[in-house]
């Protein structure tokens, strides 16, 4: 329990969480006392005005050489008051009290301050007074501050209680929505560490609200997500290549050693030296094109687009295949729309490799007698590649494998060929910000790479 509440206060959701109930209480402390501060003035104003009216009310009163009036009225006014809230001094020119609850002396005209001991009421008491001659006689109004202090007083046991009741909702508050957004917190950081520790299937768990949290948890699930098709991705490139280079590197020792031996006899050789040519080149072809994908994904060729019109490139392919497909068994036609212009921002020979990877991977796994179709559309901001034919296809479940190194459909791998013409392919498309679909043609395969439109050149 303390350890709990020990990483609670360290933890930064907490902090915040103080930091802005801090700032809160101190603007609510500074916003009171500032009402405070306008509410004493206005009370006080307020009873300046009302001791200002009763001398008024009791100064008008007077009239000349008939003072009766005037000493009846005060002495009316301290009788009504029982309570001596308001209490009232009328002395002659000698200081001779007429009428009232006291005898002022020493006060001021004006208003002024003074502390009264009188009957009944608390020694020491407050009072605010006004002074004034009237006719020959000395009028003094004054009345408690009790009142006045009481209201203040009740204003600032509230203020009191309030700031309490605050502080203890915004640390409480705090420490609620703190832990909350810590358990969240602690939920990434153990999941990081289950992905040091090698658990590439494990996942932030959301909660499916939105915020902030929910939307940074879910950019890093998807970057384990790629991170674990990545590291299987290697696992099984890992796996192909061992299984790959093991057979002709075999084949590459056992001819080697059948050249020993012929020429440990005196017996031609130049029959295994070719073939040892032929299985260290298809040896080397395949580091080369692993090397060439790896250029490609690291983006150093982007540094060589430019502007350029794919229907040409198109059309260049189609060309130069053409008498392929048909020494094959096999047709292929070109339909670029004339004088159009299909212009993509990328690297000419990168996208002649790519074309001619997927021309070549049409007429490799087709029967004789497919039909190989190139052309070149648009589709509102993208420019688009197809290359269809009425072939076998890929089967549905194949469609997103095809894609990864050394991957062949052929398990036994009889077929010839490497499996990294599609990893290529998908390479130069990542490169150029492409999207490959593959379709069914129903028979056959439809793949479609869309390529954001360049400027016309």
């Amino acid at each position: 329990m303390n350890e709990a509440r020990s990483s609670l206060l360290r933890s930064t959701p907490f902090r915040l969480a103080l930091t802005f109930a801090f700032l809160f209480l101190l603007a609510f402390i500074l916003s009171g006392a500032v009402v405070y501060q306008l509410m004493s003035a206005s009370l006080a104003r307020q009873l300046d005005q009302s001791i200002k009216e009763t001398y008024s009310l009791i100064a008008s009163t007077h009239a000349e050489s008939d003072e009766e009036d005037l000493v009846s009225t005060v002495r009316d006014h301290a009788q009504f008051s029982q309570d001596k809230d308001e209490i009232f001094s009328l002395t002659d020119k000698a200081g001779n009290r007429l009428a009232g609850d006291f005898t002022a002396s020493g006060l001021p005209d004006g208003f002024s301050m003074f502390a009264a001991n009188l009957p009944g009421v608390p020694p020491g008491t407050e009072y605010r007074a006004y002074s004034g001659t009237v006719g020959d006689n000395n009028l003094t109004v004054a009345f408690s501050l009790s009142e006045t202090e009481d209201l203040e007083r009740i204003v600032l046991m509230s203020f009191g209680w309030a700031t309490l009741a605050i502080t203890v909702l915004a640390i409480g508050g705090g420490a609620v929505l703190a832990s909350r957004v810590q358990r969240r917190l602690d939920g990434i950081a153990s999941t990081m560490v289950d992905v040091s520790h090698g658990r590439l299937d494990a996942r932030i768990p959301l909660i499916g609200s939105g915020d902030d949290i929910d939307a940074v948890s879910s950019q890093v699930n998807a970057a384990l997500e790629r991170l674990s098709g990545l590291v299987d991705g290697m696992r099984e490139v890992s796996a192909n290549i061992a299984h790959d280079l093991k057979t002709p590197l075999n084949r590459l020792q056992m001819i080697l050693e059948q050249a020993a031996d012929k020429t440990a006899s005196g017996e031609d050789v130049s029959a295994e030296l070719t073939d040892a040519r032929a299985e260290s080149q298809q040896i080397n072809s395949t580091f080369d094109a692993l090397l060439r994908i790896a250029q490609i994904e690291a983006g150093a060729r982007k540094a060589r687009f430019v502007d350029l019109d794919v229907g040409a490139i198109v059309e260049t392919i189609g060309e130069v295949y053409a008498d392929v497909a048909d020494d094959d068994g096999k047709s292929l036609s070109t339909s670029v729309v004339p004088d159009a212009e299909w212009y993509i921002h990328g690297d000419r020979d990168l996208l002649m490799q790519m074309l001619a990877n997927l021309v070549e991977n049409a007429l490799r796994h087709c029967p004789p007698g497919t039909a190989i179709g190139l052309s070149v559309s648009r589709d509102g901001s993208h420019v688009l590649i197809h290359v269809r034919d009425n072939g076998p296809g890929i089967p549905t479940e194949e469609r997103e494998k095809v894609f990864r190194r050394l991957y062949r459909l052929d398990a036994s791998r009889t077929t010839p060929g490497s499996g990294l013409g599609l990893s290529l392919v998908k390479a130069v498309a990542d490169l150029h910000g492409a999207a490959i679909t593959l379709d069914d043609c129903n028979p056959g395969l439809g793949v479609t790479v869309s390529f954001p439109a360049g400027k016309v050149a």
